[in-house]
């Protein structure tokens, strides 16, 4: 049994820098298009294969998943879109202070 006393953790900030905020926007905006993609193959998808059967309840339901996978794959897209340009606004506005500060 460990009876050490519990030990604080060394919390140390890596500051906020341009090329960090840029790197950031990047990789989400290369999330957002991958997502957009996938988004794109799966509406596709659903709308080339139609549901074959003659119960409503079946075509009901089959509606509300495809439409339930859809919007959550286009909410994430969505989501990761809005990252990437809040992080490429935080980076210029870290460029521009950066480069008004030393005149």
């Amino acid at each position: 049994m460990n009876n050490q006393s519990p030990t604080t953790e060394n919390k140390t900030q890596v500051p906020t820098t341009p090329s960090r905020c840029f790197t950031g926007a990047i990789m989400s905006g290369g999330m957002a298009f991958a997502m957009y993609k996938l988004v794109i193959a799966i509406a596709t998808n659903f709308a080339n294969k139609p549901i074959h059967s003659d119960n409503p309840l079946v075509h009901n339901i089959s509606s509300i998943v495809r439409t339930a996978v859809v919007g959550v794959m286009m909410m994430g897209t969505g989501i990761f879109g809005i990252v990437s340009l809040g992080l490429l606004a935080l980076g210029l506005q870290l460029l521009v202070q950066k480069i008004t500060k030393k005149e």
